[in-house]
């Protein structure tokens, strides 16, 4: 494998997750942070990289998974480690607002110079989300399977309330390696919840219902903060529903969903169907991103930013 394939598949770590929530759990005010500065290898530039995770206030500068102690959020930013080579991609930052701090994601191109002269890029998404991401990233295979998407939930959520603004709208192109090419269509960020009803057969295979979908497909800049919003909660089949679209549906291509089974080995969360009125929840999934249309893909500068989340029940 040469360096600058290696290099490749680090720049493409960053990518759109999901958001996992409680009506008051901790640090959903956005205004508590935890700081990594990481040092890239040499080969790459040897630069120090910031990441910054929603938790605990604290500092590391080592090279290592962060330690998400009593925080359930994750975000796209990622460190990885392959072939002993150490590289960072950053894609969440807090911002001042107010008295505190909100969120924002945002969407950047990712270059790197290998030896000084070999020019490698990456559309990299800002995403922030709840769950587990198997840090440091140590493997070329598809990078949505190192997320576990969603934490333990048994109520049926009325709807997902939140504060956010976005700058969308931008030219999509995609971007991997050393190619770039345009995309179809403007940008547009995403908000999603999914109510799941899941169990596991003996093979460790996860399977589950849909019991109840939410989904906000941002595609207007708001430069001013819509504070208070809420995003319902459509319980049963909803395939049917004059508001559906193609991205709502079980087991969407476009962004597979995967968890850690009970054996610690990552599934794939297979679908089976539509829940109805008598399921009860097991889990919840909710994701924020600043863009869609997977890896390598969005528009340059477009951003998202999210405060004061909490569950309406």
């Amino acid at each position: 494998m040469t360096k600058r394939y290696i290099v490749t598949i680090l720049l493409s770590i960053g990518c759109a997750l999901s958001v996992v929530a409680q009506k008051n759990f901790q640090y959903n005010n956005m205004d508590s942070w935890f700081k990594r500065d990481i040092k890239e290898s040499r080969i790459i530039g040897g630069e120090v990289k910031t990441l910054y995770e929603v938790g605990k206030p604290g500092f590391s500068n080592k090279a290592e998974a962060w330690n998400q102690g009593d925080s359930p959020w994750e975000t796209s930013s990622v460190y990885a480690h392959v072939m002993g080579i150490d590289k960072v991609s950053s894609t969440v930052f807090p911002e001042k607002r107010g008295d505190g701090y909100c969120v924002r994601m945002e969407t950047v191109l990712e270059e790197v110079y290998v030896f000084g002269f070999i020019h490698v890029t990456a559309l990299a998404t800002g995403s922030l989300f709840t769950g587990k991401l198997m840090e440091p990233i140590q493997n070329v295979s598809d990078p949505m399977e190192k997320m576990s998407q969603g934490i333990p939930y048994t109520k049926r959520l009325k709807a997902l309330k939140f504060d956010y603004k976005a700058k969308t709208g931008g030219k999509r192109i995609k971007a991997s390696a050393l190619s770039k090419s345009d995309v179809p269509g403007k940008n547009a960020a995403d908000v999603s919840v999914f109510l799941q009803k899941r169990w596991e057969d003996k093979d460790g295979n996860i399977k589950c219902k849909r019991i109840a979908t939410a989904y906000l497909r941002i595609t207007e800049s708001t430069p001013d903060w819509i504070n208070g919003y809420e995003l319902q909660m459509n319980y049963g089949d909803i395939s049917k529903e004059p508001y559906f679209k193609e991205y709502m549906k079980l087991n969407y291509e476009g962004y597979p969903l995967y968890s850690l089974n009970s054996k610690g080995k990552m599934s794939f969360i297979d679908e089976v169907g539509w829940g109805d009125e008598n399921d009860q929840p097991t889990h919840i999934i909710v994701r924020f991103s600043a863009g869609y249309g997977g890896a390598y893909v969005g528009a340059i500068g477009d951003c998202l930013w999210i405060d004061n989340v909490e569950f309406v029940e």
